[in-house]
């Protein structure tokens, strides 16, 4: 099946809304919207940049009247392909909605609360609270890389801080497509902002409500109760999933099945004091009596606890130092310039057959490789000394009481520790960090000589013991690196691997699943199931539920692309996969 195409009318009609230069039509320039950040890619009839609400709400009005697809679209900076076409078997012409010039935050109640439009990032929100002494929900990793905040909701977003949970409100305001067919917009803002669309959104833009106007109704703006979730170390379920019925309400977990206008989240105080404890070990048990004393019998919770393997430690050491010595010296707000600016490269670099693929990355390691060392000694001689790294983050009351346990614990226990400097706790969090990239440099560096690179995203139960991977040999024969790292309290685990030459990567991934599924772990963990997981049921049911006739990102998770769910028949050509039919 290939996908349809419309004749110039579509076209003319958005150039009329957001303007002839933010409808993007040409291939080249769709490019960096059509690509995932990670994987996943397809076609799309147009992209469009609107520059206000009123603006999404008129291309959405024109697109569900020419029966085309939408696919709303944030900062593009998701790891399963979820905000991109995937493939080319959908039955309607795709429209992506890039809403990145949308990115006002409004702060409220004396910044207790903030309201995201659909543009605004971690990053500014982290800038906006700090006159505030206040943060947001999440503040490592997604924000380095101008995550949205909207897509946090939308996708189910982990989050590695412990007491806060994953990325949930039930206060927003979105747009639908009904059974019928129509176009709604619905505000479950919590805020009295008019009755007709255009005037609720040109209010809300505007900021032209009052104080009087923001209503506190009994609804959730945050996981409030994840910390007392995380702390029974002996359920049986995970305490976090990306299918968990609990937190999937509108468009909280929607992945792009609503048009998303604005969410309204709680905000959290800066602790006053914090440290940061490296922990070093080789045996995984002593981890876990670890993790689950500070989180059973501990009077404050840490605040994070991120996990490196010794191979993910020497991975991200020389393939993520590029992107460590960005932040490190630029600061945090360069990195969505700096992977616009990878992008243009890329583009540029593609129409040159003498340049090799993904120019820029192969750069940048070049250019990387002659910095000294950026990694402080204590973390070095750990590496030495121990397979298994964890930094554990603490604050205020929290800090004397993990520093007297570990002294206590490490009298009698295999392993060791050391209290960072402010200096070694950033260096740390970050070297933990740029992990995430760091295999697929490894792979374009040197995997010449090697297979398909294959990640997993998985959630332990709270009371497993048994955290540590140790594969059967006939799976481990087929595999040649692996890579471990994770939010340990929540046991979450990112487990990516780079097969050997010539082996099946997708069926080592279902053996490996299938051991998941014996141990009643769940998967993804955190990260939305994109075009690279099959949506539980939970999660089929909740799209279904807020996208009746399938007109907003089709194909997610493996579900139908055709118009109200429709399976393809064995008559169509399906190999693009991801219809659903398998």
């Amino acid at each position: 099946m290939t996908i349809p195409s419309f004749s110039s009318d579509l076209a003319n009609e958005l150039q009329a809304i957001v303007g002839a230069q933010h409808t993007l039509t040409d291939e080249d320039k769709k490019q960096p919207f059509c690509k995932g950040f990670r994987l996943g890619g397809g076609e799309a009839y147009a992209v469009v940049r609107p520059s206000s609400l009123v603006e999404i709400w008129k291309v959405l009005q024109a697109c569900v009247k020419a029966d085309a697809i939408v696919i709303m679209q944030a900062a593009n900076t998701g790891l399963t392909g979820g905000s991109t076409p995937n493939g080319d078997d959908y039955d309607r012409p795709i429209v992506v909605v890039s809403t990145m010039r949308i990115d006002d935050i409004h702060i409220i109640n004396e910044g207790k609360q903030i309201v995201g439009l659909p543009g605004s990032t971690l990053f500014g929100l982290e800038e906006r609270l700090k006159p505030f002494g206040r943060e947001p929900h999440s503040v490592i990793g997604s924000s380095c890389i101008g995550a949205s905040i909207v897509g946090g909701i939308c996708n189910n977003s982990g989050g590695a801080l412990v007491q806060r949970g994953p990325a949930y409100t039930e206060l927003t305001l979105y747009a639908e497509v009904t059974p019928e067919g129509e176009l709604r917009l619905v505000n479950h803002l919590g805020i009295d902002l008019g009755e007709t669309p255009e005037e609720i959104l040109s209010n809300l833009q505007n900021k032209t409500y009052q104080e009087a106007d923001i209503q506190f109704p009994e609804k959730r703006a945050s996981d409030n109760e994840y910390h007392e979730r995380i702390r029974d170390v002996d359920a049986e379920t995970p305490s976090r999933f990306n299918a968990d019925p609990r937190r999937l309400h509108e468009s909280s977990g929607c992945a792009g099945k609503l048009a998303v206008f604005a969410v309204r989240m709680d905000t959290f105080p800066i602790p006053e004091k914090h440290q940061v404890f490296y922990i070093g070990t080789n045996d995984p048990a002593v981890m876990e009596q670890i993790r689950r004393d500070m989180l059973s019998k501990f009077d404050n919770l840490p605040v994070s606890g991120e996990y490196m393997h010794k191979t993910c430690y020497d991975i991200s050491k020389k393939y993520g130092k590029d992107s460590y010595l960005v932040i490190d010296k630029m600061g945090t707000k360069y990195m969505p310039k700096m992977f616009a600016m990878k992008r243009t490269v890329d583009r540029i670099a593609s129409k040159f057959s003498f340049l090799p693929n993904k120019f820029s990355d192969r750069a940048m390691q070049f250019i990387a490789d002659f910095f000294p060392n950026h990694l402080p000694q204590r973390m070095e001689e750990f590496r030495e000394r121990f397979e298994h790294h964890w930094i554990v983050e603490t604050a205020n009351a929290g800090v004397d009481e993990a520093q007297a346990y570990l002294d206590e614990f490490f009298k009698d226990n295999e392993g060791d520790y050391f209290a960072c400097t402010e200096r070694e706790a950033d260096q740390a969090i970050l070297h933990r960090f740029v992990a995430g990239g760091a295999i697929g440099r490894y792979h374009l560096m040197d995997g010449k000589d090697l297979g398909s690179i294959m990640t997993i995203d998985v959630a332990f139960p709270r009371n497993e013991l048994e955290w540590f991977e140790t594969l059967p040999k006939e799976l481990e024969d087929q595999i040649a690196v692996k890579m471990y790292y994770g939010h340990f309290f929540c046991h979450v685990m990112h487990q990516n691997y780079i097969m050997k030459k010539g082996v099946d990567a997708k069926a080592v991934k279902n053996k490996i699943l299938e051991s998941f599924d014996a141990r009643g772990a769940e998967y993804p963990a955190e990260h939305n199931v994109g075009h690279e997981y099959i949506a539980k049921q939970a999660l089929r049911d909740h799209y279904q539920k807020v996208d009746p006739t399938n007109a907003f990102n089709p194909g997610i998770g493996g579900t139908s692309k055709l118009k109200h769910w429709k399976e393809l028949s064995k008559d169509d050509d399906c190999s693009g996969g991801g219809c659903g039919c398998h």
